[in-house]
């Protein structure tokens, strides 16, 4: 059975930086990383209308139960799907080589702790906390560099659904968490704990 390790936070706190620094603390070859964002409900049927009024940070946008049937495989040693989702294209894809299982899982996403089925399925849970203007900061930058978004549109976005979704959802699934990481991959200390956690854990 692998370890599944949570690593959840709002938008832009730096979890899937704190994922790839733990992945790189515990060896590349034992670990298997997924993002919970590959697993959004595919929109290429839908609408012009119905696409533009999904809401990509509520819990209904994500496939939950074939995230929790992929994890429930992996830990059992049964490889899964390589999914990735297609922005653009409002489209969830399958990449060509599946996801192998390793003795150590990394999930990150923004809302794993919200769902009470994902979490009976950590071992360990890690919530990001990043304070609320360095996170739209990172957000802002990512949506107008890598995405071609315009600054109206995130701004937008921002207000009418990214906020109120992380102080709905977000935020109070941070009581879930066995750990509460300040300042994310910045903080070694943190690092340095789950690593040697998760090593003890595989040598039982």
């Amino acid at each position: 059975m692998s370890i599944l390790v949570g690593v959840a936070g709002g938008t832009g706190s730096g979890k899937t930086s704190f994922a790839e620094k733990l992945l790189v603390h515990l060896g590349p070859a034992r670990c298997v990383t997924i993002a919970q964002d590959a697993y959004y409900k595919d929109g290429s049927a839908l609408t012009p209308e119905a696409r533009a009024a999904i809401n990509y940070d509520h819990p209904d946008a994500f496939d939950t139960s074939l995230l929790i049937q992929d994890l429930r495989d992996l830990k059992a040693g049964r490889p899964v799907p390589h999914l990735t989702y297609d922005h653009a294209a409002y489209s969830r894809r399958v990449l060509p080589d599946p996801l192998t299982p390793r003795p150590v899982i990394l999930l990150e996403g923004i809302l794993i702790l919200a769902e009470e089925p994902l979490r009976r399925l950590m071992d360990i849970k890690l919530f990001i906390d990043t304070d609320a203007d360095v996170r739209i900061l990172r957000r802002l930058r990512r949506d107008l560099k890598e995405r071609g978004r315009t600054f109206d549109s995130v701004e937008k976005q921002y207000l009418v659904s990214v906020r109120p979704m992380h102080l709905e959802f977000v935020e109070p699934s941070k009581r879930y968490a066995d750990l509460i990481v300040p300042e994310g991959a910045e903080n070694q200390v943190a690092l340095d704990l789950v690593a040697a956690r998760v090593a003890a854990m595989l040598a039982r």
